[in-house]
């Protein structure tokens, strides 16, 4: 096939002269595969004879850890592809490549074949929105940002190379040193709760946290509590929220900041005044508080029913849009909706959402933090606080986790008992998996009028808990 006829068979970028001195280089150089082997693939030579040389030289290297002029010559004769293996070689190892031109090559191959998967992904987003007939368009726009995601990643694989030692210990002694002067990101994403923040050094970016409870212990209105203290430093947040809409979101955040505003010990605004008619004093405080809130950088996808393809593609988009995105928060996993064509269990789908959701927050580079519920097997026991068997379909939920928290509330199920007790409000927030830190417990208070979360510094029965 000629020069002419490759162009305009693909249509696409190519440089065949690159292909053609890589190929010479590693067969007059056989101990330069190593260089190649994990950077191109089969698909980044275009021409045919050319890649199946390439494919010959990894599957020799693979099997034997060697490769030779005359085992390439036999097996393109074994394989047919030419009736003189010697008019594909011969102008590949007599024309002269200089070893310097290795590397050179090599980028241009990985360029070329960047924009020929720019160019395929473009026809296949066309060939998607003008078949879609009838299918939702928030779906299509999902599909067509995970086309378009998927082919601006780069096809080089160098950036995945084995570190040594020293380079990952000169990392981990800068971070150090930040941390030693209190510099940079050497802590995590700080929620401003001190207890959970002294237990975690902060959310670790590329970290998904678990926080699960039963019904009614306040899990949104935590998750709430630390998206306002982290869009207060002006860190943007995304949240889904796939069971309230974006007003519910946003009286109970207006709310919860409400709680700060006080009159001696009288609130200034009541939780049930703002749902119903303020006084002109009233009035002024809350706007106030509105006023404070506006500048936040929280944006919020409400819209119910979103699968995981779909919490991808508008994460994805929001963090192309948004450089500095701090933090994720879905709220709640078993409301994500689960793919249509799914014939395995229950427990094997979660676990791959949760999985994927994992794999988000890795790929964003942010903390993410995912709701759950957990089961009523909870409610037969005895001592009802949460343990790992109690998440639903726990099995890899608990396995790709990097960070588990539990709720839980004495007042809850025994009331008169925390009452006497004076642990009404009282909860314990259980760490019970730390990829990276200790588990236990640490206690916070719910003032639950004002779904809002304080750090609890009372004495019960002149101890401090």
């Amino acid at each position: 096939m000629s020069l002419s006829e490759l162009d305009h068979f693909y249509d696409v970028p190519m440089d065949l002269s690159a292909e053609r001195q890589i190929l010479g280089i590693l067969i007059k150089h056989p101990s330069q595969v190593d260089r190649v082997l994990d950077r191109l693939r089969p698909p980044h030579f275009l021409d045919p004879a050319n890649r199946r040389i390439y494919e010959i030289i990894v599957d020799l290297y693979n099997k034997q850890g060697r490769i030779s002029y005359t085992q390439i010559y036999n097996r393109l004769r074994t394989d047919s592809i030419t009736d003189s293996p010697a008019e594909l070689l011969i102008p590949l190892t007599e024309s002269f490549v200089a070893l310097s031109e290795l590397d050179p090559s090599v980028q241009t191959l990985l360029h070329k074949e960047g924009v020929r998967r720019l160019v395929q992904a473009a026809d296949n987003i066309k060939a998607l929105a003008l078949g879609s007939k009838g299918e939702d368009f928030q779906a299509v726009q999902a599909k067509a940002q995970e086309l378009i995601f998927a082919a601006s990643q780069s096809g080089d694989a160098a950036g995945d190379e084995v570190k040594n030692l020293l380079e990952v210990l000169n990392k981990c002694y800068v971070n150090l040193l930040n941390r030693r002067e209190g510099l940079g990101d050497s802590y995590g994403l700080s929620v401003r709760y001190p207890s959970i923040d002294g237990m975690t050094t902060g959310f670790k970016k590329k970290d998904l946290i678990i926080l699960a409870a039963r019904p009614s212990m306040g899990k949104t209105a935590l998750a709430l509590n630390m998206v306002a203290n982290v869009a207060k430093r002006d860190i943007p947040v995304l949240i889904f929220s796939l069971e309230m809409d974006d007003e519910q979101l946003g009286d109970r955040i207006v709310l919860s900041e409400l709680f700060a505003h006080k009159e001696g010990d009288e609130q200034a605004v009541t939780s049930y005044e703002y749902q119903t008619k303020l006084s002109d004093e009233q009035f002024l405080v809350t706007q106030k508080v509105f006023n404070e809130l506006y500048h936040l950088p929280i944006s919020i996808a409400d819209r119910r029913g979103l699968t995981v393809p779909e919490i991808r593609a508008k994460a994805r988009k929001f963090k192309a849009e948004n450089p500095n995105l701090g933090l994720i928060v879905i709220d709640y996993l078993q409301l994500i909706k689960p793919p249509n064509n799914a014939a395995r269990s229950w427990t094997l789908i979660v676990g791959e959402m949760v999985r994927e959701l994992r794999d988000l927050a890795g790929e964003l580079d942010v903390p993410l933090i995912l709701l759950s519920q957990l089961n009523r097997g909870v409610e037969s026991r005895e001592n009802k606080r949460p343990m790992m068997s109690d998440l639903r379909d726990s099995g890899n939920i608990e396995e790709f986790a990097d960070v588990i928290m539990f709720l839980y509330r004495d007042d809850y199920y025994f009331p008169d008992v925390a009452k006497e007790k004076g642990t009404e409000g009282l909860v314990e927030v259980i760490f019970a998996k730390q990829r990276k830190g200790a588990t236990g417990t640490v206690q916070l208070r719910f003032i639950k009028e004002f779904t809002r979360f304080i750090e609890e510094s009372t004495r019960q029965n002149g101890v401090k808990p």
